[in-house]
């Protein structure tokens, strides 16, 4: 690679490992897992590529400098230290990010006013004039880490969060973010090879994802805008050949992709959502979970059931050990996944777990688990 620098991936909690295969297979370098995030090494190509193509990044950060500050004016003059006329022009304008784990810096909102103060003066000394500022649509959105004493400023080169794909126009009460959905789907190993449902789909991220999937289209197809398109260094030939590139990779959906939901205002919702030609395939329509008897007896089961927060506890326990006696009698022959943040209710489904993983729907702390439905799966006893 010519022209080679860091770069940050950032992700949702427990999908860094997903995200590092996913910039291995686009041929990135250095790959490194931190907590959220994944960095490594490539070119201007593959940063725009990475921005098409990766289904479980939320963003991703080109870090432009590093300094130590313990105060407010070291951390002022850090910022200073960035010629950022480099980086856009005094009629752009700007949005600053800020995160911070420090005992130095209390509050992430003043650092990111120290920060706007920094860049504003430096232009009005050398230019007599100040970019403006832009929370929505800035030319440059910067972002700043700060742990500790180290403060690292990026350039955000994604612009809005990646799990913004563009072709949802309508969501549910609860809508599960792209990015996780993306991610549970590739943590099951569903690649297309096999019939997939979701049968309380809600707006229809899930099989929504899944059939970007199945088809290999870039998760990033539908979007309008990335950030480093009002970079000053921004490539428009190389970006038109990327796509182009992205679009003879994909392929036909080979297995059918099957979205349900009981309530038949969210399944007109969720077809709403499908109005892309990438979605044409999938057969989304109103049925029962609990009365549906799946056509196929090889698939993929992958279901996002309510946590329980328009039920009793009583309740909600029955329901997931209604999923649980369902998934036995309907599903033999399947890999079955269920996500929940009611950890007392997933322990109700009954059914031995091969795998369990922690994942956040949002601020919710959840419970990912894999059944494998083999003919007469056994029940067992959860304490």
């Amino acid at each position: 690679m010519k022209n080679t620098r860091q770069y940050i991936a950032k992700t949702l909690f427990g999908l860094e490992a997903i995200l590092a295969a996913e910039l291995e297979d686009l041929g990135a370098a250095n790959i490194q897992t931190l907590k959220r995030a994944v960095s490594f090494e490539g070119d201007k190509e593959l940063l725009y590529r990475a921005n098409l193509h990766l289904r479980t990044a939320i963003r991703v950060l080109m870090p432009i400098h590093h300094f130590t500050a313990k105060n407010e004016h070291q951390f002022y003059r850090g910022i200073q230290k960035i010629n950022w006329s480099k980086y856009m022009n005094k009629n752009d304008s700007l949005a600053i990010d800020a995160t911070v784990y420090s005992s130095y810096f209390n509050h992430s909102k003043y650092m990111t006013f120290k920060a706007k103060d920094a860049i504003v003066d430096q232009f009005r000394k050398h230019f007599h004039q100040r970019p403006s500022i832009d929370l929505d649509n800035p030319t440059l959105r910067i972002h700043i880490h700060i742990a500790e004493d180290e403060c690292t400023v990026s350039l955000d080169s994604s612009g809005s969060s990646l799990h913004k794909r563009g072709y949802r126009t309508k969501t549910h009460r609860a809508p599960i973010n792209e990015v996780l959905a993306a991610g549970m789907i590739l943590l099951s190993s569903w690649r297309g090879q096999r019939p997939f449902y979701d049968m309380m789909c809600g707006s229809g991220t899930i099989p929504c994802e899944a059939a970007l999937i199945g088809q290999n289209i870039a998760p990033g197809t539908y979007r309008k805008h990335f950030g480093f398109f009002t970079w000053k260094d921004y490539d428009h030939t190389l970006w038109k050949d990327i796509k182009t590139a992205a679009k003879t990779q994909e392929k036909e959906l080979e297995h059918p992709i099957v979205g349900a939901d009981i309530a038949i205002k969210t399944v007109e919702m969720a077809r709403g959502n499908m109005i892309e030609p990438a979605f044409e395939d999938i057969r989304v329509f109103r049925k029962d979970f609990f009365k549906y008897v799946p056509k196929y007896e090889d698939g993929v089961l992958i279901m996002n059931p309510p946590y329980g927060e328009r039920y009793f506890e009583e309740d909600i326990n029955n329901f997931y050990k209604n999923i649980g006696d369902s998934m036995k009698q309907h599903y033999p022959g399947f890999e079955a996944w269920i996500i929940s943040s009611n950890i007392a209710a997933i322990k109700s489904v009954g059914l031995r777990t091969s795998k369990k993983m922690m994942l956040y729907n949002g601020q919710l702390e959840c419970k990912f688990h894999k059944y494998d439905l083999y003919k007469g799966t056994k029940r067992v006893s959860v304490e």
